[in-house]
């Protein structure tokens, strides 16, 4: 290691990777299409690479101190780090070179799956609406130090004139968060191999220190969470163990172990106790540690700055905070609290905006000036007094808005009684809508969305640029949803959806016409791969000015004689896929969104649609991280979602729909939902949720996936009638649905024809094996 280097002051975990135009979504995108071979793709992707970090530097993280992070990724860093140490799956063997490199294609391959090849499994990044892909462990899992991409990306910015801080999952958050492979043993652990994977980290460790890397960052969240590391013994020892072997490495460069998206608590201790020469604590969502003496002699990077939401920070408190870790630590760097992958890049970009709303935001760019203004002012806080009153001000302007609060809301809550969160007995429902629908075994439908085509895009954007009038946009849409109510018929589906062809996204849809939400233009954030969102901004009370989807769905079935489900966003989901307000606790905000709800359903069921789907697939997402923290959020999440539904009478069938969920850890949750069917991913995990549904003894409609909706490749008619076999087998049949895993907004029209009819004639099949009086039920 170098022993004198440049002192920083700031610094930021990650930054956002898809590009300020989303230039890396449309590279890979272009390459799976086959527009664009694998050189250029690369070209593509190293020019959003530099463009990062020169837009870093600009913003005042210094070129020559490693305050830049390196932490592009062109799919999903835990990917990255599963093809880095060779944990690559058998049944992709052939993508790995004879060096131990897996080209961009074949990257793809593991990520998006092939033919019979099911990809890794996909699921949430803690408690945000990133997903990451989960490795698959095993005993005889050959770890090596087998593909050299970052420490390749590393000298790339070296060669440009940045010495830059290359960014990894840490060792034992990758162990934490993968899955036993197939063929293991029953109760192995991947945890167990901790030992073997560090010698692959090792070698990693020296190749960037050979390369001319002076810090590396190792990012361990799983320590911040209960859930993660539940079940494994002795962990602050193997904490211990593996940092003290990481630090034993001859000639390695420094390293920051970060503990993001919480407090690391007690694990704080054995890290700190190793030689690693940096920390980078959440001071956001986590404390400054109950023993400051743990720091002594570290490099602390202090996370003040929320790379979770996109408020101006209170660089006053974040500086206040910062200044309780000066005396113990060797040195305090002003930091963001997690990576601000979660934030979109730039808010001067927002100019259609008010104005007011926009002053009170920051993006990454602003985030980042917001650390250079604190790492200044740790040195010398007047000569950044003029950036700590601005701050200060635009609190100040924010709380006084007009729209922040809302009487008449604030009124409507506080005089609901316990009634209002409660529905009929299930028996009673269920018998009213058996009657009302007549809907055969194992009946079938989709989550809600169908392919948004780019005729689809190119007439929304028309509409909305002014080219496309109310009238002829409207006719486009209705022509959209005869052709796919007839796709639906034709293939025998049972119950059926309009399609969505007018939503945008699931949540910016709502969030547009609901009074108190603002919608940006370029505010895109990764969710997976290439996939990005446009998370809308919550800023003031909510309110419905009038119905949102009655008219389409009211459409769809004067067009069918079938059954037609109504389709919304459920309160939680559009808290969790928003940038939500942080000035109230967020249970009340979920609570005046549900009354918005309420009202949609009431007139939905006014209008003669027997069948409400209220989408939760975030459900899971926000849940705490910390145990203790987890039943206050059950309550008011639970209840919001009763209140927006319990209106509902007794023959109106409500639906719900949960995603990457670890199903066991809020099994209870989800049955106080008291939804009649839930649907929730099943595929990719291969059924896995049966275990936790049999076991929580699930006594109302659910609806496993049986069609990976993730991945292009199309199951075929017997995958999916074994995946349905093995749900009658742990659930009463008369309980099963048979839907896909998700919405098909991010399919092509081809590969979804094929699949619904595959899984309709999967139904037929399975249904025709089930003994009469279920069958007949």
């Amino acid at each position: 290691m170098t022993e004198q280097l440049p002192a920083w002051t700031a610094t930021v975990l990650g930054y956002p990777r898809t590009g300020a135009d989303r230039e890396a979504k449309k590279a890979l995108e272009a390459l799976w299409a086959g527009r664009a071979d694998l050189a250029s793709t690369e070209r593509a992707l190293a020019g959003v690479r530099a463009a990062t970090v020169r837009r870093l530097n600009s913003l005042g993280l210094p070129a020559h101190d490693a305050s830049i992070p390196s932490a592009f990724s062109a799919y999903d860093q835990v990917l990255d780090a599963a093809v880095a140490v060779g944990a690559v799956p058998p049944r992709f063997a052939d993508v790995v070179g004879e060096d131990g490199r897996v080209d961009l294609a074949g990257y793809s391959t593991i990520a998006r799956g092939r033919g019979a090849d099911a990809p890794l499994e996909m699921t949430k990044w803690f408690d945000t609406n990133y997903h990451y892909l989960v490795p698959e462990i095993g005993p005889g899992t050959a770890f090596r130090f087998a593909d050299d991409r970052g420490v390749r990306e590393f000298s790339e910015a070296l060669a440009d004139g940045f010495l830059t801080r290359p960014v990894v999952v840490g060792p034992v958050t990758f162990l934490l968060l993968a899955k036993a492979a197939g063929g293991s043993p029953e109760g192995f652990a991947p945890i167990s191999r901790l030992d073997d994977l560090l010698g692959a980290y090792e070698d990693l460790l020296t190749a960037y220190a050979a390369a001319g890397a002076e810090w590396v960052q190792l990012d361990e969240p799983a320590l911040v969470s209960d859930s993660a590391t539940a079940g494994v013994e002795g962990l602050a020892g193997l904490v211990r163990a593996a940092y003290d072997r990481l630090a034993a490495v001859e000639g390695r460069p420094r390293l920051l172990v970060a503990t993001p998206y919480g407090d690391p608590g007690e694990l704080l201790e054995p890290l700190a106790a190793t030689a690693v020469e940096g920390l980078a604590l959440d001071l956001v969502r986590g404390d400054v540690p109950a023993r400051p003496e743990l720091l002594t002699g570290k490099t602390v990077v202090g996370g003040v700055v929320d790379g979770h939401n996109v408020w101006r920070a209170d660089l006053v408190a974040a500086l206040a905070r910062l200044r309780t870790l000066e005396g113990p630590a060797a040195r305090v760097v002003a930091g963001t609290s997690t990576s601000l992958l979660h934030v979109p890049h730039d808010v001067t970009r927002e100019t259609a905006l008010d104005e007011r709303l926009r002053g009170w935001l920051a993006f990454a760019d602003q985030k980042v000036s917001e650390v250079v203004v604190l790492g200044r002012a740790l040195g010398d806080a007047a000569a950044v007094r003029e950036e700590l009153s601005a701050s200060a001000r635009a609190r100040a302007d924010r709380t006084g808005a007009p729209g922040v609060v809302r009487p008449e809301v604030r009124e409507r809550l506080a005089a609901l009684t316990p009634e209002a969160f409660h529905r009929s007995d299930y028996a009673v429902r269920r018998l009213a809508q058996e009657e009302a629908l007549g809907l055969p075994a194992l009946p079938t439908t989709t989550i809600g969305s169908f392919p948004q085509t780019a005729e689809i895009r190119r007439a929304r954007a028309a509409w909305t640029r002014g080219d496309l009038d109310q009238g002829a946009y409207e006719e486009f849409l209705r022509a959209e949803i005869d052709r796919v109510v007839a796709l639906q018929e034709e293939l025998g589906l049972d119950v059926v959806v309009h399609g969505e062809p007018e939503r945008n996204d699931m949540v910016q849809y709502f969030a547009e016409q609901l009074d108190g939400f603002a919608v940006t233009a370029h505010g895109w954030v990764q969710s997976y791969g290439s996939r990005c969102v446009r998370p809308p901004i919550l800023w003031g009370d909510v309110v419905r000015p009038a119905p949102i989807t009655v008219p389409w769905s009211t459409y769809t079935a004067s067009r069918t004689p079938k059954p037609v489900k109504g389709m919304l966003t459920g309160p939680v989901t559009i808290l969790a896929w928003s940038f939500v307000r942080d000035d109230q606790p967020l249970g009340d905000t979920a609570r005046q969104v549900a009354l918005a709800l309420r009202d949609e359903v009431a007139d939905l069921e006014a209008a003669g649609i027997g069948v409400v789907q209220v989408d939760e697939p975030a459900l899971r997402e926000l849940l705490p991280l910390r145990t203790g923290d987890q039943p206050a959020y059950l309550d008011w999440s639970v209840g919001s979602f009763r209140l927006a539904t319990a209106g509902a009478g007794d023959a109106t069938q409500i639906h719900t729909h949960l995603c990457y969920s670890e199903f066991g850890e809020v099994i209870d949750a989800i049955d106080g939902l008291d939804a009649d069917v839930t649907s929730i991913e099943a595929a990719r995990s291969r059924m896995e949720v049966l275990d936790d549904i049999a076991r929580a003894g699930f006594a109302r409609g659910i609806g496993p996936g049986v069609y990976d909706i993730h991945s292009p490749r199309v199951p075929s008619t017997e995958e999916i009638a074994g995946l349905l076999r093995a749900a009658v087998a742990s659930v009463p049949a008369r309980q099963v649905w048979v839907n896909p895993d998700c919405g098909l907004k991010t399919r092509g029209y081809a590969e979804t024809t094929e699949s619904l009819r595959n899984l309709v004639e999967a139904a037929r099949t399975v249904r025709a094996e089930l003994p009469v009086p279920a069958a007949a039920s």
